[in-house]
């Protein structure tokens, strides 16, 4: 970035001097061709006031001899013919009338011209004033062209051009490393919060770096925390099944216990096995699951089936479930509005009370959307921990959550579901009243998906239309 900013600041300040010096070459040419056109036009009329030229026959050209390259006087008659020419023969002149400046002076007393010389490039400036005789009376000067000045001024402009381009060369290298320094430091303190962005320009910029910054450093506290969780959670029914396979092992059990431990093994062995399967889905939802299709599916007959599986696992527990609403749709993939279903409700079921309720509710608001509400008569959550509860492995009462076979992963699995879904998520709770989870989904996945459909179909369109032009 430095080097870049350098060069472009090089390259522009080396246009800016070359243009800067060509125009000035013209500003300066422009200037001395003012200047000799005003030293003719005195010259002319000083001649004039002095009735030098009222009477030509008795000009003498011995007596208007001119240093070379000075002055060049020239008198023309009233039919533009030469009648008397300091440098030249006038007899081998030819006529002048057509000659620009000698009409102007016929027509308005005064007149100017330039004309160049091609062979010797230079110019030759002319001013003419008509005499009171009726005569024209020029005066000229030859002067070098502005092409034959810029030569003879090359090296001069060269030694300006390097001069300068050297100084360029010094100043771009301190404003770019002026202009670089703060946005190094910036860098280099990127994670401090009170340090300023100099430039306003970057602050949006550096604003999103520092909210992506934290992401991740949130984002790595929250791996760390998970894997430390995961490695808990593994090695407390690994233990069990290890130190109960040991016991057997060695004969240590008696035939009274071999039974017991067999079931404690094959009882974390099952809570293993759903602990893995949990962190599996949750770490296929975490990547965005790829393989959904999303289909209109009816959530009040899903909410029925779900219940008919888990009504023996509520009759276990005492607690009774019962499904509200009606037939309703939605845009969703039926593998995960399963694992939704199953979790809210396992979960309803796992933390009731005796003799409890649960209360399955498929319907459509006011604004139209469908809603599934789970609503339980169970322990309740704190306000303290309603915030938490869809983080991973967090428990509200983590003795009973162990006791019912819980892994901690239900309501982050719920909760990674939604936002696939585009819905969204309520829970309200009061502790010993129960708990109540609202799902809200809308028509936003289903036309978002629709207009990437369109997408996907008109990229095959036109691919399938270069295929047949090839």
């Amino acid at each position: 970035m430095k080097r870049k900013i350098h060069m472009e600041l090089l390259v522009i300040a080396a246009l800016a001097i070359v243009l800067t010096l060509l125009f000035a070459l013209f500003v300066f040419y422009g200037l001395f061709q003012e200047q000799i056109m005003g030293d003719l036009r005195e010259d002319a009329l000083a001649f004039k006031s002095m009735r030098v030229f009222d009477h030509p026959e008795e000009l003498d050209g011995e007596n208007f001899e001119m240093e070379e390259g000075g002055l060049r006087i020239t008198l023309v008659d009233t039919q533009g013919d030469v009648i008397f020419d300091t440098d030249v023969d006038e007899a081998s002149m030819e006529n002048h009338e057509d000659r620009p400046e000698i009409q102007q002076a016929f027509e308005t007393g005064e007149g100017s011209g330039t004309r160049k010389s091609e062979t010797l490039d230079r110019n030759s400036f002319y001013y003419a004033v008509r005499l009171d005789n009726g005569t024209v009376l020029r005066v000229a000067r030859e002067a070098d062209s502005i092409f034959a000045v810029t030569k003879n001024m090359l090296v001069t402009v060269a030694g300006v051009f390097v001069l300068l381009f050297i100084f360029t060369v010094v100043l771009s290298n301190y404003f770019t490393k002026s202009l670089v320094r703060p946005i190094e430091e910036l860098a280099e303190n990127l994670g401090e919060p009170g340090t300023q962005v100099v430039y306003k320009e970057l602050a949006p910029f550096v604003a999103k770096i520092r909210q992506q910054h934290e992401d991740i450093l949130k984002s790595a506290k929250m791996r760390q925390e998970f894997t430390a969780n995961v490695s808990h959670e593994l090695k407390t029914p690994l233990t069990a099944i290890s130190g109960y396979a040991e016991l057997i092992e060695h004969g240590m059990a008696g035939k009274e216990n071999t039974e017991r431990f067999a079931g404690e093994i094959h009882k974390n062995a099952s809570r293993l096995l759903i602990l893995i399967n949990d962190i599996i889905q949750l770490s296929q939802l975490d990547g965005g699951k790829t393989d959904v299709e999303y289909t209109d599916l009816d959530l009040y007959q899903l909410a029925g089936e779900c219940i008919s599986m888990l009504n023996m696992n509520a009759q276990k527990q005492n607690v009774t479930m019962k499904l509200c609403g009606k037939p309703s749709m939605v845009f969703a993939d039926k593998q995960l509005m399963e694992e939704l279903l199953f979790n809210l409700c396992d979960n309803a079921i796992r933390y009731n009370n005796k003799g409890g309720s649960v209360t399955v509710t498929v319907d459509e608001n006011k604004e139209g959307n469908t809603y599934l509400s789970v609503k339980d008569t169970g322990i309740g959550i704190p306000p303290e921990h309603q915030d938490r509860v869809f983080e991973r492995f967090y428990r509200v009462d983590k003795s009973r959550s162990k006791a019912t076979g819980g892994t901690g992963l239900g309501l982050a699995i719920v909760k990674h579901i939604v936002a696939q879904h585009e819905a969204k998520i309520f829970l309200e709770s009061e502790p010993k009243k129960g708990t109540e989870i609202v799902v809200v989904f809308s028509d936003a996945l289903k036309e978002h998906e629709k207009q990437k459909k369109l997408e996907q179909e008109s990229i095959q369109a036109t691919e399938a239309e270069k295929a047949e032009e090839a």
